[in-house]
């Protein structure tokens, strides 16, 4: 069998035992704590939870309105956070950063009798797995360790009649295991229990008892291929356990290690052979390409060790390192996941600058990570059908991604290679990974990588200590007031949320609350209220402004933010209200926002998700919102894209989100569970979702998870105008754009400024344009005539300072004060009257003002009799109070004293 035909066996054997066969979910988890999907059960985790009914119909169609069975196969990526791969990829042969997951699932249906049973007929009845061969583990707590639960008698009674029947001893092939390898939890608390791994020896013997020595024992001779999950008990807080009303079954088999075992056993037939995944075809196109692009050969070697590799070996790890992350690289960029410089994103591109530095290492040339796209749409696309959508995607991110990083690849591995070559110590010295890391983009672990096959390794103490200071000084530069007392009273009191009632502004009255607390910190004071209208800054949204009424004191609060118990904290224009504070403590209020700025606030937030809109509808579903700021002046929208937006798309996107200003669509809001809210909402990671969730859904069109104000319909924005497109970092653009009032003034000053324009060029706005670029023609006609006037002018002023050179010692010399427009000009001129010398120095220095600019040139015979260029402006700088530098033959350099540089270059 292919690859493709195990993973297809896998999924008919299912759908004749009443599976529906679902598509792989996203690698972008739904879920906000998970930085990938990295697990097959991901997708189902509300069934488990018992938030949603086992509905499947929207996964695959027209099917039953209830389907408490399922079975697919799942991308999932490991490599950051708890489960990573990342550091043994290319190492050994059956670690993946991306891998695929084969599963099957029982949603309160059948359990662990169908489950080991059709398991069992799977792989040895229908694939032909040796049954000999085949391992079964049980959960058996150790009591000492307070494992839960009791051993799993129905697990083994169901594997022993298994064993038994095939005339296998159930006491040889039956392991037990404790809670670490054979009990399954979701978290500390909620669904949980027992698991049972199927392990198949492949060793070149089938001896039974060689076999079941190595199960769990972490070698690639006896490996785990299935693991059965038994989800029966909920986890309580108190650290007790009960049954769930409800039991479901959730299995996971490595389709690479199932695969790759077939191919490099014949068949699982001859075990000869070290098993490897990469014998899987799967594999095989990103092979083909690796070695038509770097001319080497493939040969299956694994080292025993990290440092002093063979040739081979190096090229070995290098082929399973760039067939790996390509695929990884792929199917990330594929869902939307686009390398970048936080979270999932980072990730993803330390993964794809592993691959480029290990292409280095088989002497590929820059770009080359692009090409290995088209393999991976070969392996993957038929059933991963977004890969071929998306594979030019793919490829301009990829080559985008090369192109920033190769720039300073080689710097940084020069670096790297100078300040370790003489290197005594056992550690790299933090300071250099750091400086690695800041200036040139090397991840930690590159680094780490590039210590290791030196067989050092990197002080990581100093590295986090360098980043530690890093991070104060960015948390300085944009430190807001900080509050110095949360209370006057005990710093360890527990404090409520304020309840916010400004969703809906009644513009008619204030909101009547109770000042509960004032709040100092540096010359500020905050008021705590028991309840306010006004939003507190969050989300990219300024907070308000307005207006509190206690004691009959009016107080002008000029902005809101929020503490971390929850708290809106009004700020005060002066603190003078400390002289008072024990007196308004616990009075009445009345609160008043500034409800017109409140209201360009929200046309510019509900502007924001019409723009987030229609930029995936313009550039693709891969646009994320990657930071967002909202006042009442103007917003800006920050995205994952891999390049500059063109003039076009700006202009589709401008005119689509306008289209549903006119539309006049009403925005609703509403709040729901997280995991019930609608199909295709979005939720952003990094984010903390709570329970319950609050929608904003324009239109139907566009919908996500938002805890902002809003306009109540479309039409109430007015119109929308982009300002400006530009790139913030790689991967990340940032739109600006205004809306509503200012928007009608950026219209009115764009338009004024083109009336001036047409007045200046007696034009109208029809043929303004065509008059512009008359002019500009014009002009650089001009410009290249004024070029060939000074060419000709530095020609014979070149000719006239060579006539005048002094010969000595066989060489001629040239010293002089010229007038030139441009520092960059004196390197020309030089170099003209060292071309009428033949062999000789030339030495010019011109003012700019208060500076001046030197510059030397040497000829070869120069140099030979001991003139450098490098040395003589530096010492002539130094004279002018300045500096300057570089080599024998060309230098340049300068001063801040122009009216000693005549003398100079006479005396000198």
């Amino acid at each position: 069998m292919t690859s493709a035909e195990i993973r297809q066996s896998f999924l008919d054997f299912f759908a004749r035992h009443g599976h529906t066969i679902v598509p792989s979910a996203s690698l972008l988890p739904d879920s906000p704590g998970l930085l990938f999907t990295n697990a097959g059960m991901n997708q189902f985790v509300p069934i488990f939870l018992g938030d949603r009914a086992p509905d499947v119909a929207s996964w695959a169609g027209a099917l039953p309105a209830k389907n408490t069975r399922a079975a697919d196969t799942q991308k999932c990526i490991r490599a950051g956070g708890k489960h990573n791969d990342l550091e043994d990829v290319g190492y050994d042969t059956y670690h993946h950063t991306m891998f695929e997951m084969l599963g099957n699932w029982s949603f309160g249906d059948y359990f662990k009798q169908d489950s080991l049973t059709w398991g069992w007929e799977l792989i040895t009845k229908v694939w032909g797995i040796p049954a000999k061969r085949l391992f079964a583990t049980v959960y058996a707590p150790d009591k000492t360790k307070g494992d839960p639960s009791d051993f799993d008698q129905e697990a083994y009674d169901i594997w022993a009649g298994l064993f038994r029947a095939e005339g296998l001893d159930p006491a040889v092939h039956i392991v037990n295991g404790n809670k670490k390898d054979n009990f399954w939890m979701m978290g500390d608390t909620g669904p949980c229990g027992p698991c049972s791994e199927i392990h198949f020896n492949l060793l070149p013997s089938d001896d039974e008892s060689a076999g079941r020595q190595l199960v769990n024992a972490s070698s690639p001779r006896c490996i785990e291929i299935w693991n059965h999950v038994f989800i029966q008990f909920n986890a309580n807080a108190d650290g007790t356990f009960s049954p769930l009303a409800a039991k479901h079954v959730d299995t996971g088999m490595g389709f690479e290690r199932v695969a790759g075992i077939y191919a490099t056993t014949n068949g699982f037939t001859d075990f000869t052979k070290d098993p490897s995944n990469y014998a899987a075809d799967v594999f095989a196109p990103s092979f083909r390409k690796i070695a038509e692009l770097s001319g080497h050969t493939y040969h299956a070697t694994v080292p025993t060790k990290r440092e002093g590799l063979t040739e081979q070996e190096n090229i070995d790890v290098a082929f399973r390192v760039l067939a790996d992350h390509a695929r990884c690289v792929s199917c990330a960029i594929a869902d939307s996941i686009l390398p970048g410089n936080e979270g999932r994103n980072y990730v993803i591109r330390r993964i794809l600058r592993r691959g480029i530095l290990y292409g280095k290492k088989l002497g590929l040339a820059p770009g080359f990570f692009e090409q290995l796209v088209a393999p991976v749409v070969e392996s993957l696309g038929a059933v991963f059908p977004e890969l071929v959508s998306q594979q030019e995607v793919i490829r301009r991110v990829i080559r985008g991604e090369e192109e920033s990083f190769g720039r300073t690849l080689d710097r940084g591995l020069s670096i790297f290679n100078s300040q370790t070559a003489h290197l005594t110590a056992v550690a790299v010295p933090g300071a250099l990974a750091f400086e690695l890391y800041d200036t040139y983009g090397f991840p930690l672990d590159m680094t780490q990588l590039l210590a290791t096959e030196r067989g050092l390794t990197v002080d990581t103490g100093e590295f986090e200590r360098l980043m530690g200071q890093q991070r104060e000084r960015a948390r300085a530069a944009h430190k807001k007031d900080i509050l110095v007392a949360a209370t006057e009273g005990d710093a360890s009191e527990i404090f409520e949320a304020s309840l916010f009632t400004g969703y809906v502004v009644d513009t008619e009255k204030p909101v009547a609350a109770i000042l509960l607390d004032i709040v100092h910190g540096g010359d500020a004071a905050y008021l705590v209220f028991d309840r306010t209208p006004f939003y507190a800054e969050m989300g990219g949204q300024a907070g308000d402004t307005g207006t509190a009424v206690v004691g009959g004191q009016t107080f002008n609060i000029v902005d809101t933010i929020k503490d971390k118990a929850g708290r809106h904290l009004h700020k005060l224009a002066t603190d003078d209200i400390r002289y008072s504070a024990s007196a308004l403590r616990n009075s009445p209020a009345q609160l008043t926002i500034d409800f017109a700025r409140r209201r360009a606030i929200s046309r510019h937030h509900s502007a924001a998700h019409l723009i987030h809109w229609a930029l995936r509808q313009t550039l693709g579903t891969h646009v994320r919102q990657a930071g967002t700021s909202k006042t009442p002046d103007r917003m800006r929208f920050d995205f994952s894209h891999f390049e500059a937006m063109t003039p076009e798309q700006l202009h589709t996107v401008e005119h689509l989100v306008n289209e549903k200003v006119i539309d006049n669509a009403r925005v609703e809001t509403y709040e729901t569970e997280f995991d019930k809210k609608p199909e295709g909402t979005l939720a952003f990671f990094g984010d903390k979702y709570g329970k319950i969730v609050r929608v904003v859904d324009i239109g139907g069109y566009s919908r996500e998870l938002c805890g902002g104000t809003h306009v109540t319909t479309t039409g109430e924005i007015g119109p929308i105008k982009l300002v400006a497109e530009m790139a913030i970092a790689a991967g990340t653009r940032r739109i600006e754009a205004v809306a509503g009032e200012p928007a009608l003034a950026f219209i009115a000053q764009r338009d004024a400024a083109l009336a001036a324009v047409n007045a200046r060029l007696n034009a109208g706005t029809h043929d303004v344009a065509q008059k512009l670029d008359s002019l500009l023609a014009h002009q650089k006609e001009l410009e290249k005539k004024l070029r060939a006037f000074e060419q000709r002018a530095a020609a014979a002023l070149a000719g006239e300072l060579a006539a005048q050179a002094v010969e000595r010692d066989g060489l001629k010399f040239v010293r002089a004060v010229v007038s030139v427009e441009a520092p960059e000009t004196l390197r020309s001129l030089g170099a003209q009257i060292l071309g009428h010398l033949g062999e000789g120095v030339v030495v010019l220095g011109a003012a700019f003002g208060e500076k001046t600019s030197l510059v030397v040139l040497c000829s070869p015979a120069a140099i030979k009799a001991g003139h450098q260029a490098g040395k003589l402006v530096a010492h002539l700088s130094q004279q002018l109070g300045g500096k300057g530098g570089g080599k024998p033959d060309f230098a340049m350099g300068g001063g801040k004293e122009p009216g000693k540089l005549a003398e100079l270059l006479r005396t000198e």
